[in-house]
């Protein structure tokens, strides 16, 4: 965990630790978070993998600060990019004082979510099995999935959820409460993200282009920061680069007209200034560049490791 400066506690006794929400894309993670900590800090999208770094959201129970790393997706990974993600997402859970593992019971990604059982295995956190969806999911699958998954790895404990919904999510809370060491907090109380104002802006605009775009755009896309200026009149201007691999996309994110890159940032601004709590003039240019998910700089932006 980044080093911060700790921030002391009014209360007697306060508590403090590091839980790592881990698990296969589109799990869910990114909208536990958000149920946890009580309101939006990580963006959620139908598309997979749309986490891309690591992203904490800080809860608060009485006493107690939990540091929630919502990790990417762990996966197969193909391309550096993909790399990356996967690294991020293992280097969250480590010195984690608790370590969830979020199952999807309907798409389960077998594939996927065994090997990552299987992993979970040999680490000395204290690990909980969390099942998502229940408010979805079939009663008898969904415990004879819970079953198998507790025959490979004895769980500390077995928590059934919606994260869409909030079911079950406050007896969740109250456990990883209760695991989390003494010491003082390391945020202050209002702070619920350690993400940069940059950097969520980034994120809420790259949210839109999931949503409003579907399928019709490739997960190869990316939201870069150009500028973020706090202007006198107590506004900010926010400029941004949406960034495509290939010339047939620019179109697309663009629209007719210049419908759809107009959609997408009236949605980030209107939601980047309720979240700011100020006015936001917004600024969207579309580039294309093939070479983009090979990008050193771009990584760093997304506070990933570009390795070699």
């Amino acid at each position: 965990m980044t080093e911060t400066t700790p921030f002391s506690d009014t209360k007697a006794d306060p508590k403090c630790g590091v839980v790592a929400i881990i698990g296969a894309p589109n799990a869910g993670k990114s909208t536990l978070v958000n149920q946890l900590v009580g309101q939006k800090v990580a963006i959620t999208s139908a598309k997979a993998q749309t986490t891309r770094a690591r992203l904490m959201g800080i809860a608060l129970h009485g006493k107690t600060q939990i540091i929630l790393v919502d990790t990417p997706g762990i996966f197969a990974p193909r391309r550096k990019l993909d790399r990356a993600m996967v690294t991020s997402a293992w280097e969250g859970a480590e010195d984690a004082d608790a370590i969830v593992l979020l199952v999807d019971p309907i798409k389960q990604r077998r594939h996927e979510m065994i090997p990552l059982v299987e992993a979970l295995i040999k680490r000395p956190e204290r690990k909980i099995l969390v099942l998502n969806k229940v408010d979805k999911a079939v009663k008898e699958p969904l415990l004879a999935l819970a079953q198998e998954l507790t025959d490979m790895l004895p769980f500390e404990e077995v928590y059934f959820v919606s994260a869409l919904t909030g079911d079950g999510v406050d007896e969740l809370k109250d456990h990883l409460a209760s695991l989390m060491p003494k010491g003082v907090w390391h945020y202050p109380e209002d702070q619920v993200s350690d993400a940069s104002e940059r950097l969520l802006a980034t994120e809420i605009t790259r949210e839109q282009l999931y949503k409003q775009l579907h399928e019709e755009l490739p997960y190869d896309s990316a939201v870069r920061p150009e500028s973020y200026t706090q202007r006198k009149d107590g506004s900010v201007e926010v400029r941004q680069q949406i960034v495509v691999g290939r010339d047939s996309q620019k179109p697309i994110v663009l629209g007719k007209g210049g419908s759809m890159i107009k959609s997408i940032g009236e949605a980030a601004r209107m939601e980047l200034s309720e979240v700011l709590g100020q006015k936001v003039h917004l600024f969207l240019h579309v580039k294309v560049d093939e070479n983009w998910a090979e990008d050193k700089e771009v990584f760093e932006e997304m506070g990933l490791d570009f390795g070699r």
